[in-house]
């Protein structure tokens, strides 16, 4: 089984207030995430929630198979919101596709291609590679308990660098979708 993991557990510290709430063309941005996965097909949906939970969890609408984990230790950074996902994984999950809730362009066959690549190498990494760099991940479970064990606002590129030997690209021929960081960038992806 896949899982789909959504980050939208951060403060909008940069954006200046709860950033996943955001709405851009009727929808508020971490629900881009969370139906880009299930559109994708994962069997298993997990939104990681912290600053402003109730207000983000009341703004979904979750698929079958979906639900909210709140993650106390936000305040810590990305790799919290890693933790508290892989501590409530289901035990069958055999992989997790991580997206972020302020990237709102990433699709559903993106996914699909990482979750095909990993099917068939089993690699512990797969990425999307796009043609500016580097999308999101699939993280295999044995990843699990070492993602678990990170620190500080850093999410799997950091066991990416220190093991590029874990790491199976998949090359996307797109530019990578924006994140949504600041006001000026969600002001540039409504036009």
């Amino acid at each position: 089984m896949i899982s789909g993991v959504v980050l939208a557990a951060g403060t909008g510290s940069r954006f200046g207030g709860t950033k996943q709430l955001t709405l851009h063309a009727g929808k508020p941005l971490v629900q881009y995430a969370v139906d880009t996965l299930a559109a994708a097909g994962v069997r298993e949906l997990l939104v990681i929630t912290g600053h402003d939970a109730a207000a983000v969890e009341a703004a979904l609408i979750l698929p079958p198979g979906g639900r909210c984990i709140r993650n106390p230790g936000y305040a810590g950074g990305q790799s919290t919101s890693l933790a508290a996902a892989f501590h409530d994984i289901a035990q069958e999950s055999e992989a997790a596709v991580i997206l972020l809730a302020d990237q709102p362009g990433v699709s559903a066959d993106t996914v699909r291609a990482l979750i095909q690549r990993f099917r068939a190498t089993r690699k512990q990494i797969v990425r999307a590679a796009y043609r500016n760099g580097p999308g999101p991940s699939l993280l295999s479970r044995e990843i699990y308990a070492v993602a678990g064990h990170l620190h500080g606002d850093v999410g799997a590129r950091v066991l990416m660098a220190s093991h590029p030997e874990w790491v199976e690209d998949v090359v996307i021929d797109a530019d990578v979708p924006p994140d949504i960081d600041r006001p000026e960038d969600m002001a540039q992806l409504s036009r």
